[in-house]
């Protein structure tokens, strides 16, 4: 090839059309406009099949294929030469190109037109600069490499899994310019992801959850991949909230104890990451902008890498966490009780905790939070390890892939938020403790 692949993916955005020619078995040649290429590597290309028309009739029935590409920040054009391989159905290359159509077709006002009925892979067998005038492109917004190699050096400082979460939403935030986002983590055993950090939002949405497979986010879980949007579309819009969603369905107990979902009513671009490591799903980033187009593949290329870092890291710190000796911990002294008395109730059902009738947490958290209580309101206890929650009986943890480390932040972060007198903090590598200042009711339901 005269020209690689990856050095044109801007071509690909689909902001200027391309152009596929085509030819029946009598010669007749035949042109239209192509709504998307999705790049694979730099050897094939998936094309989008919305209809069964003239193209893809000559195309399945052996016609060479000649694809046009423009790029939107220089003007240059180039001559692809293409040869059809297969049609995908499902999976995460399908899934990427469904989720772009859906936004590229909303922003024509085509939604319910353009449907996504497969994807179609291609061999690049050839790439051929048209002949003429440029423009220079303007200067990316952030330098993605940069910005990545700072993030990993950030991120090499922390000590445990608190510090590197706090400091990769950091990151996100300072060294790639990524002002609204949020983390979420994954709970194997109930089939959702929980948002443990967010940034640029009114609220931070800290403790709501989405089912694996449900819109972006749900989706990018599922397949292990990487999606993106460039317009705004409502078939994966998150400014809706749970909340809204379960009340429509008639779900009230469900109702009763969900969090609003942050994010943005009216977000344009949007992009999922999977954190994944040693083949296993342990979150998600997703990212959104009000700006159309406002990710693209250098930022999905660096965040992909920056997402791995983070998994790895994640990994070790649980492991770590997980192999420290349990040696009994030193009790710390009780702070002084006052204020009203605080009203915890606990449903056994799915362990959701309320304090003075409002939810805080359910879930395996929730099981943690009432073991200690009931801990410190029988023996006062205050000082507590990992490895002892993971044998303790009555929180009941989904086997080894617990994200034990994950849900204590998720609990502490829950306290810390709501300022009721009830807080943990981590002592030292797989210690923690627990802090009461009111006079407590416990109530089991």
């Amino acid at each position: 090839m005269s020209v690689r692949l990856d050095t044109i993916r801007e071509c690909l955005e689909g902001i200027i059309p391309g152009h596929i020619v085509t030819c029946d078995a009598a010669g007749m040649p035949n042109v239209a406009f192509l709504s998307q290429v999705e790049y694979v590597d730099n050897e094939h290309v998936a094309l989008s099949y919305q209809f069964f028309n003239t193209t893809r009739r000559n195309v399945l029935a052996g016609s060479p294929v000649r694809l046009l590409l423009t790029s939107h920040l220089t003007a240059r054009q180039y001559r692809l030469a293409l040869r059809y391989l297969r049609t995908e159905t499902a999976g995460p290359l399908f899934e990427r190109m469904k989720a772009k159509l859906s936004g590229i077709a909303a922003h024509s006002g085509m939604t319910g037109i353009f449907r996504l009925l497969g994807a179609d892979i291609y061999r690049v067998e050839g790439i051929v600069p048209v002949p003429g005038g440029s423009i220079s492109p303007p200067p990316p917004a952030v330098n993605g490499l940069n910005a990545l190699r700072r993030s990993t050096e950030r991120l090499s400082t922390c000590i445990n899994l608190e510090c590197l979460l706090e400091k990769a939403v950091d990151c996100l935030e300072e060294e790639f310019g990524i002002q609204h986002l949020m983390l979420l983590m994954h709970d194997e055993a109930r089939g959702c992801l929980y948002t443990l950090a967010s940034r640029g939002y009114a609220h931070s949405g800290i403790g709501s959850e989405i089912p694996v497979g449900s819109g972006l986010i749900g989706i990018c879980a599922r397949e292990r991949s990487p999606i993106r949007i460039g317009f705004m579309t409502n078939e994966y819009a998150y400014g809706r909230t749970v909340r809204d969603g379960l009340a429509a369905d008639g779900q009230l107990d469900a109702l009763e104890t969900a969090i609003p979902l942050p994010g943005l009513p009216n977000a344009a671009s949007q992009m999922a990451i999977p954190i994944v490591a040693a083949n296993r799903l342990l979150g998600v980033i997703y990212l959104e902008s009000l700006a159309d187009l406002h990710f693209g593949y250098d930022e999905e290329d660096a965040l992909v890498v920056f997402a791995a870092q983070l998994g790895l890291a994640m990994q070790h710190h649980q492991l770590a966490d997980e192999a420290t000796e349990e040696s009994p911990p030193a009790e710390h002294a009780p702070a002084p009780i006052q204020g009203p008395p605080l009203t915890v109730r606990h449903f056994a059902a799915n362990d959701s905790v309320f304090l003075d009738d409002d939810y805080l947490i359910k879930g395996v958290a929730g099981a943690i939070l009432w073991a200690l209580l009931n801990d410190y309101t029988r023996r006062g206890r205050t000082s507590f390890t990992n490895k002892g929650l993971r044998v303790d009986s009555r929180i009941r943890l989904p086997g080894t892939s617990d994200n034990l480390e994950a849900r204590l932040v998720l609990l502490q972060r829950r306290l810390a938020e709501r300022d009721l007198g009830i807080a943990i903090d981590k002592t030292s590598r797989g210690r923690f403790s627990l802090t009461v200042t009111r006079p407590l009711t416990l109530l089991e339901s």
